[in-house]
């Protein structure tokens, strides 16, 4: 690679990283979408359907013991849904790093071989007019001030 390359090369590893890091969260919000989808879907509809067959069995006598019948179970499914929904978030959470963290490790390499290769040449400094000696030089005159 010479280095004139060297920028671009960054700006590509740079937009890879944001492109991996785009596609994590795309992918976590869905997942988190799925869940609430899920848990918002199966509470109300159970407890809806033993309210409608109470209503529709004309027994006024067992409304009365409804709040107590319900609560409970509601209740219980209620704390199983807590369960699975710190489950889920768990699994995301350790999803998103793992991959957050591949796509840094693999942004990283980027740029270390970018910067590995524009060194090699001795051209890195050519872009400001000055040779790859004549900046070593300069940076070690200014390290005796």
């Amino acid at each position: 690679m010479s280095a004139g390359s060297f920028p671009s090369e960054i700006y590509k590893a740079n937009v890879e990283l944001q492109q991996r890091i785009i596609e994590l969260l795309q992918e976590c919000g869905s997942n988190w979408m799925a869940a609430v989808q899920q848990f918002g879907m199966g509470g109300t509809s159970d407890s809806t359907a033993q309210i409608e067959g109470r209503l529709r069995a004309a027994d006024w006598q067992s409304l009365a013991t409804l709040p107590s019948e319900v609560c409970w179970p509601v209740f219980q499914s209620r704390l199983n849904d807590v369960q699975a929904a710190n489950q889920i978030a768990l699994k995301n959470q350790i999803s998103f790093a793992t991959g957050l963290q591949q796509a840094l490790g693999n942004w990283h390499q980027s740029v270390f071989d970018a910067f590995g290769s524009a060194l090699e040449g001795g051209n890195f400094f050519k872009h400001w007019g000055i040779s790859g000696a004549q900046a070593v030089t300069t940076d070690a005159k200014t390290a005796e001030k």
